[in-house]
């Protein structure tokens, strides 16, 4: 992931009011089942931070995440890096009501170019997560009851 890519977007309609999807990307509980399980906790406020590891290929990947702006109901963004790494990011959340349903855009921009020599930051590995988290995952979670 590197300041000279174009931001990556992934998009999904979801049959879900907006107070519901809102939730499963706000509120813990429901985001531990579907986005990190290991996540301590979360809040969407500005200037809330969290950290937490994830391991991969025998190397861990500190994960910390600072609130930065909030929209209740409509967005929020964080600030993205792992620490004992170089590079810097943001994630963006959007949401927007359509024909009663709800449609999630997600948004994640490099401030800061991560290593090249790390698979785990390339844009097609971060292109594969983002489409498994918000494609797959939260649309299994939101849609399990139907």
């Amino acid at each position: 992931m590197r300041t000279d890519d174009g931001p990556i977007i992934v998009e999904q309609t979801f049959n879900r009011s907006i107070d519901t999807v809102w939730n499963s990307i706000t509120e813990i509980d429901q985001m531990r089942r579907w986005f990190f399980e290991n996540i301590p906790s979360f809040k969407p406020e500005v200037g809330f931070e969290t950290q937490f590891n994830v391991r991969s290929q025998g190397r861990d990947f500190l994960h910390v995440w600072k609130v930065t702006e909030v929209v209740p109901l409509k967005m929020i963004k964080y600030d993205w890096r792992y620490d004992g790494y170089p590079g810097d990011s943001y994630v963006v959340f959007e949401l927007f009501e359509q024909n009663n349903q709800t449609k999630l855009k997600m948004t994640h921009q490099v401030k800061e170019s991560f290593p090249e020599d790390i698979p785990e930051f390339s844009r097609e590995s971060c292109i594969e997560g983002w489409t498994f988290f918000v494609k797959k995952r939260l649309k299994e979670f939101l849609e399990k009851d139907d």
